[in-house]
């Protein structure tokens, strides 16, 4: 395990590609480094989902604009530098880290912390070095972490307590709690509960036109899943497609109730996921959070021109060692066939969740992503 690491200031920035995603991993990753008793600094070009994600802030944790001034005199240099996702820290910070590099004689640690894959070259570059050759940080070395799922990578972002968390939660008083709040009346014990955090899968229309087998509560996050359940309602026909408002599909699909839902910060969409049978997720950070929530899963995986996704997505699935329905089903939803989508009864919806489950506990075996970064930066000090 790794040794407690004295105060440093940790200086992370991040660029908002699109989504949620940069931010929500730079957000989670800057208030758990705080959590041990570091200081962070978090440069984003775009902080205002934080409104909604994190509105009460962090102790330990201040965000700055993307290409502010470098800190002044008075501040704490820098001690730890993470480009995420490769985004390339301004020539101006690397400058300032040079000149306070030389006055001080000690360099920060610059890593580099790429995206998550399960792909085999993952663990191949993880902690690779690649020497600056030039520019005022010459001489000096960014180090390539990679977070993963196996021993041999940097593992993932997982909060203390979080699985006594998780242990705890009530989920009938939280189904109860979103039907009172959605006027939705009693809950039918029998219901299964399915939350939707997706770009636009292909196979969304085909799930909202024939409906379910049993009564089932759709949760459609905001943004592009609402955007697209409505888009897909409008090519069904559904009188109700234009309505953001709790509604219960005409005609034969009558078994399935959607609820639309606001923006949430990140502890309550944890509720939300713990709180369902079964997860829509999509990209990087909800992929994680469904997996630390133990409960049956499909992962809309960023799509590429290239389709570089799909390897990505069949390595995942790989690690994940998923039954033959639900690779199947993973690749209707993504696109990558044409097949009928083929949604779980409650005999494939319990083996999707003990494959889930059986995934996290091999994770949980594992140093979370936050203390092997803490043990790198006291190796390479």
């Amino acid at each position: 395990m790794t040794q407690p690491l004295a105060t440093l200031q940790w200086d992370v920035f991040c660029r908002v590609i699109d989504n949620f995603g940069d931010i929500g991993v730079c957000w989670r990753l800057a208030t758990q480094l705080a959590g041990q008793g570091q200081q962070v600094r978090l440069w984003v070009d775009d902080a205002s989902a934080l409104q909604w994600m994190a509105p009460q802030g962090c102790p330990g944790v201040e965000v700055r604009a993307w290409g502010a001034p470098v800190p002044a005199a008075h501040e704490a240099p820098t001690d730890v530098m993470v480009e995420a996702f490769g985004c390339e820290i301004t020539p101006e910070f690397i400058a300032y880290s040079a000149f306070q590099a030389s006055a001080r004689g000690q360099k920060p640690v610059w890593i580099n912390l790429e995206y998550l894959s399960a792909e085999g070259y993952v663990e191949r570059n993880h902690r690779l070095p690649s020497p600056i050759l030039s520019g005022p940080a010459a001489g000096w070395t960014r180090w390539f972490l990679y977070p993963g799922f196996t021993s041999a990578t940097g593992g993932l972002l997982r909060e203390p307590g979080l699985m006594e968390r998780r242990e705890a939660f009530d989920r009938t008083a939280w189904r109860a709690a979103h039907a009172a709040a959605f006027g939705l009346g009693e809950v039918d014990p029998g219901q299964r509960w399915v939350s939707l955090f997706c770009y636009e899968p292909p196979a969304l229309r085909e799930l909202l036109q024939h409906g379910q087998a049993q009564p089932t509560q759709l949760l459609v996050t905001p943004g592009r899943p609402t955007g697209a359940v409505l888009a897909a309602l409008a090519k069904t026909g559904d009188k109700n497609r234009g309505q953001i408002a709790p509604q219960r599909l005409s005609d034969k699909r009558e078994q399935l109730s959607i609820s639309y839902l606001p923006h949430r910060p990140q502890p309550a969409f944890d509720e939300m996921l713990w709180a369902c049978d079964f997860n829509a997720v999509r990209g990087e950070d909800s992929l994680v959070r469904a997996l630390w929530a133990g409960q049956a899963l499909v992962w809309q995986i960023y799509p590429q021109h290239d389709n570089a996704h799909h390897d990505k997505l069949w390595a995942f699935l790989d690690w994940l060692q998923a039954p033959a329905s639900l690779r199947q089903f993973h690749a209707t939803w993504n696109g990558l066939d044409i097949a009928p989508l083929q949604w779980p009864d409650d005999h494939t919806l319990a083996e999707w969740t003990a494959c889930i489950a059986a995934a996290r506990a091999r994770l949980l075996t594992q140093d979370n992503l936050v203390a092997q970064l803490l043990g790198f930066v006291a190796e390479k000090r």
